[in-house]
């Protein structure tokens, strides 16, 4: 059970990230994403409930499989969970995160920082997965 509570405390804490990541890139996120923007220079549409759904149970689902690795190769510190994480977001997540804007001829910036934040994200559970 302990195990579940972690999993969602790290998936809890790398949302809380992401929000003040894309809070602080929003400028330039929106131009290299090239979503469709309103007349107030927000996305068109507004935020969607369903998006942030699927975005923090997608969370869960890499903090759960990030636990089972750790438990699985003996990462226990937090020292080493952070280090893992940041690992596993920077050569895993972020590596993908390229060849998906590269194949979609998106923009360089675009990779920096949806993969930036990928990398901070897996480093924060990769901390928190391992504090208790």
């Amino acid at each position: 059970m302990l195990e579940v509570v972690n999993s969602l405390a790290a998936a809890i804490v790398a949302f809380a990230a992401g929000a003040l990541w894309y809070m602080a890139l929003a400028g330039p996120w929106k131009t290299a994403s090239g979503v469709a923007l309103d007349a107030e220079g927000n996305p068109q549409g507004g935020m969607s409930v369903r998006v942030m759904i699927l975005t923090f149970v997608m969370q869960v689902v890499v903090a759960g499989m990030m636990r089972h690795v750790f438990a699985a190769s003996g990462v226990e510190t937090p020292g080493a969970g952070l280090v893992s994480g940041l690992g596993i977001g920077l050569f895993f997540i972020s590596p993908w995160i390229a060849l998906n804007n590269a194949n979609s001829m998106r923009p360089v910036t675009l990779t920096l920082i949806d993969g930036g934040y990928a990398t901070l994200a897996c480093g924060i559970m990769g901390l928190v997965l391992t504090l208790f």
